[in-house]
């Protein structure tokens, strides 16, 4: 259903549905530039995560910014292959919606959790 080498793209740069959504989003409309506050309206998210989105998005090779007096965000992937990726993923996504949700949902922790998760505090065994 989901070609291998686009699962394994999905799994190794995509960590939620909302960056998902949101690089298919600005694919969708190039010529836009989005601050995060803009974007979060859209895919409804607050814009704190919207912020995070953009910068791994950003760092993923995706999008390019632009500093004004915020910064914005564009798409433009640094490379022929990395946009013809996200085509297929586009096009997977729009047939297999529930399979490509499921993959995000279901794959191994994220980064994203990973690095919160450094952060917990553990209670101490009482001895």
């Amino acid at each position: 259903m989901i070609p291998e080498e686009v699962r394994q793209f999905i799994i190794d740069k995509i960590d939620s549905i909302a960056e998902l959504e949101g690089l298919l989003l600005l694919r969708n409309q190039a010529e836009i530039e989005w601050d995060s506050a803009t974007l979060a309206q859209r895919l409804y998210t607050n814009t704190q995560q919207t912020e995070e989105v953009l910068a791994h998005l950003h760092a993923q090779g995706f999008l390019a910014v632009k500093e004004n007096n915020s910064t914005s965000y564009f798409y433009q992937p640094n490379s022929p292959e990395l946009a013809e990726m996200v085509n297929r993923v586009a096009e997977i996504y729009a047939k297999y919606l529930i399979p490509v949700t499921n993959l995000i949902h279901n794959k191994p922790q994220t980064r994203v959790q990973k690095f919160a998760d450094a952060f917990k505090f553990r209670k101490k065994e009482d001895n």
